[in-house]
């Protein structure tokens, strides 16, 4: 994190890619969503000891998510003008507190209180996060994102796992010892603030921009944003379905112990984190909008399998449906963002948001539509939403002009 280098030659600061920052960031995105992902995993726990409908399991995810979603883009926005290198640290003490709060928590409203707490931190640290990926991309914005984004998939990975060998055996309780890795996250995010203040103190000094002019009216890109949204609510629409009823799925299918459906789902959110990878650079290089197509629209053969597929073939399924799916967000999140230069923090707010938001909504529609129907169904229902990346189509093909001033 030393900017020695950078200070004799600010160009570098816009030019050269650090990747020291890079994986720092997205190691802290790891901690910050494999404690989120805490949640999702002991629903199974928590849904009987506390005698939950499918309904009050939806409502607790849309509590999370929305908590996360209204705030981002106002957070994104406030810090394009007045960038806040601490609130990171700050964001991983709400998810800190939540975590104790969720530890000891012994009635449905208090487990609401505890995820609202999560839900704050995050809306802290994701367009803070993102946007001190942006600024250590040197250019692969993509790239930079991809690796973002590996952490914190990697992250709602490795959560279940832990939770089925810490908490799910021992106890809701023993969610307290998540906690450590929050003050990891603090430290962490403490010293990459340093770097942040640092950067954008240079970038200031020497009058450093990368701006891009993309050429496009007001009204064609306010368009361009809404289908990207219409994306977005496709696949968290359908990563919903998956991050919060896929162990219920597989129990109710194929007659699996918790722990045994943690597995799986471990399965489908290693693929993601895997194919989260892919995404970023692929688009740097071949352009964002056949990525997000491919992302998208491709991924549908593979959804629409899924609900008649035996147990073996599920869990492929689930891993080609992980990787493909998990290659969208990066490219439309950097493509979002040179739609409208300038705002790195606002367009993240938004599409990390819209992203909680719509996993939110989704969880609580179809924990809804399970308790009228069956699991199996909703799964049935899901597996059509891929087909609307047909939309992606009328994105435009962006390649405007970099204005930069030194």
């Amino acid at each position: 994190m030393n900017t020695t280098t950078a200070a004799a030659n600010p160009k570098a600061v816009v030019n050269a890619t650090v990747f020291p920052i890079l994986f720092t960031i997205s190691f802290a995105h790891l901690l910050n969503d494999m404690l989120q992902s805490v949640i999702p995993s002991i629903y199974p726990l928590i849904k009987d000891n506390l005698h939950l409908s499918f309904s009050q399991i939806g409502l607790i995810t849309f509590t999370f998510q929305i908590t996360a979603s209204l705030l981002q883009p106002f957070v994104g926005q406030y810090t394009d003008k007045f960038p806040k290198p601490y609130s990171l640290a700050v964001g991983m003490g709400f998810t800190l507190t939540g975590l104790i709060v969720l530890s000891m928590a012994t009635g449905f409203y208090a487990i609401l209180a505890a995820v609202a707490l999560v839900g704050v931190g995050s809306s802290i640290f994701h367009p803070e996060a993102s946007r001190v990926a942006h600024l250590a991309s040197g250019g692969k914005r993509g790239l930079a994102q991809s690796i973002f984004q590996l952490g914190g998939n990697a992250g709602s990975a490795i959560g279940p796992l832990l939770a089925a060998a810490i908490i799910v055996p021992h106890g809701q309780s023993n969610a307290i010892w998540f906690g450590i890795a929050a003050i990891i996250g603090i430290i962490i995010l403490a010293k990459i603030a340093v770097w942040y203040r640092d950067h954008l103190a240079l970038r200031a000094a020497k009058k450093i921009t990368d701006v891009m002019d993309n050429g496009l009216s007001t009204s064609r890109v306010v368009v361009s944003i809404t289908i990207l949204l219409v994306l977005i609510f496709s696949k968290y629409f359908y990563m919903a379905s998956m991050s919060s009823y896929f162990t219920f799925y597989l129990i109710d299918k194929f007659h699996l112990s918790v722990a045994q459906s943690q597995v799986y789902l471990f399965i489908f959110l290693g693929s993601v984190a895997a194919g989260t990878l892919l995404g970023g650079p692929l688009g740097d290089r071949f352009g964002r909008k056949y990525i997000i197509w491919i992302s998208i629209l491709g991924v549908a053969p593979f959804t629409l399998l899924l609900p008649h597929a035996n147990l073996f073939w599920t869990a492929i399924l689930s891993a080609i449906i992980g990787v493909i799916l998990a290659s969208a967000f990066s490219a439309i999140l950097v493509y979002a963002q040179e739609l409208v230069p300038g705002k790195v923090g606002m367009i993240a707010g938004l599409f990390f948001g819209f992203a909680f938001g719509m996993g939110g909504l989704g969880s609580a529609l179809l924990g809804k539509l399970a308790d009228n129907t069956s699991i199996n169904y909703v799964f049935t229902v899901c597996a059509y939403l891929p087909l609307i990346g047909i939309v992606t189509a009328f994105l435009p093909n962006l390649g405007g002009k970099k204005k930069t001033a030194a």
